[in-house]
C-alpha cells in the first residue's frame, strides 16, 4: 500500500468519526438540553452584582433565578436600590414585595474611654488572633475587642471603628450581608430588622460587681428595665436583660429610662443610640488606662 493510499484511509477514518461524534453530540444536545428563560440575564443585569446573600441565595444570579419562578419578591434585594427593585417588578409584572430591612447590631458598648484593658496584646492585629491569647486582653471576657475585623470584612463600607475602638455600623449603607457576624470572634454581632429599637448593648454575664469592676456601661443585672417594662417584655437571664422581640409592645422607650448604667438603649434613627435618664454620665474622652 501507497503512502498515499494510507494517508487517505487516515483521512477518511478521521472525517468518518468527526462526523460520527458530530452525530453524536447533536442528539445529546437535543436530548439533553435545558431551557433556561431568557429573561434570567435580563433581571441578572439589573441586580447590583454585590453577591452578599442578604436576600438569602448564594448569589444575584440565583435570585434572578428564583425572581423568574415567582418564589421570591424583588423587594427581598436590600442592596439594590428601590427604583431597580420596582423596574424588575415592572419587567416581570409582579409586586415589590416588602420585606422590613435588617441592619447588623453590636451587643457591645465597651470601648476604650469605658472599658478596662487588663492585658497588652502584641501579635497579629486581628481579632481572631488576639482572642486566642487569653480572650484579647479586656477585662470583660465578653468584650469588643476593637482590632477591626468587621471593618475589615465589610465589601460596603459600612463599619467604622471609632476613636475608642468601638465598631459603628452606618445603618443606610448595611446590606445585612452577616459578613460582621461571621468575622467576630465574640459573636457580638447579630443581624436584626430595623424596628428593634430597644437594645441592649451588652452581652456580659459576670455578676454586677465583677462586670462593673471591668466596663462603666455593662448591664449590671439590677432589673429596673424589667420592671418599668410591659410585662414579659424584658427578663433577666444569667445577669443579662434580654428583650422578648417576639412581644407586640416595642414601642415604648420606659425600659431604658432607669438603667444606671446605660447599657439598655433605645436605638433612634437621627440621633443613634439614646440612653435613659437614670444612666451616668460618660465624660471620659481619652482610652482608660491599662490596669
Amino acid at each position: 500500500m501507497s503512502s498515499f493510499e494510507s494517508m487517505l484511509i487516515a483521512a477518511s477514518f478521521m472525517g468518518g468519526l468527526g462526523l460520527l461524534l458530530a452525530i453524536v453530540l447533536a442528539y445529546a444536545n437535543r436530548r439533553l438540553f435545558v431551557f433556561e428563560d431568557p429573561r434570567i440575564d435580563e433581571v441578572d443585569e439589573m441586580l447590583p452584582h454585590s453577591n452578599c446573600g442578604a436576600c438569602g441565595t448564594p448569589g444575584c444570579r440565583p435570585f434572578a433565578e428564583k425572581l423568574i419562578d415567582g418564589s421570591v419578591t424583588p423587594g427581598q434585594c436590600t442592596v439594590n436600590s428601590s427604583e431597580m427593585n420596582i423596574a424588575i417588578a415592572d419587567f416581570l409584572g409582579v409586586d415589590v414585595g416588602n420585606i422590613e430591612k435588617q441592619v447588623a447590631r453590636l451587643a457591645c458598648a465597651g470601648g476604650s474611654h469605658v472599658a478596662y484593658t487588663r492585658a497588652s496584646y502584641e501579635g497579629l492585629k486581628t481579632c481572631r488572633a488576639a482572642a486566642l491569647v487569653s480572650g484579647g486582653g479586656k477585662g470583660c471576657t465578653w468584650a469588643c475587642l476593637g482590632l477591626g475585623d468587621c471593618e475589615v470584612s465589610c465589601d460596603f463600607d459600612a463599619i467604622h471603628l471609632n476613636k475608642f475602638g468601638l465598631p459603628i455600623v452606618d445603618v443606610d449603607k448595611c446590606t445585612a450581608c452577616g459578613d460582621c457576624v461571621e468575622v467576630c470572634p465574640k459573636s457580638l454581632f447579630s443581624l436584626e430588622p430595623v424596628s428593634r429599637r430597644l437594645w441592649v448593648a451588652c452581652k456580659s454575664l459576670d455578676n454586677a460587681d465583677e462586670a462593673e469592676a471591668d466596663c462603666d456601661v455593662t448591664c449590671n443585672a439590677c432589673g429596673r428595665c424589667a420592671a418599668d417594662a410591659p410585662e414579659g417584655l424584658i427578663t433577666i437571664k444569667n445577669n443579662l436583660a434580654v428583650v422578648d422581640y417576639d412581644k407586640n409592645d416595642l414601642s415604648s422607650r420606659v425600659a431604658i429610662e432607669r438603667c444606671p448604667t446605660g447599657a439598655i438603649v433605645w436605638l433612634d434613627e437621627v440621633n443613634g443610640p439614646v440612653k435613659g435618664v437614670g444612666a451616668k454620665k460618660v465624660i471620659r474622652r481619652e482610652p482608660l488606662p491599662r490596669g
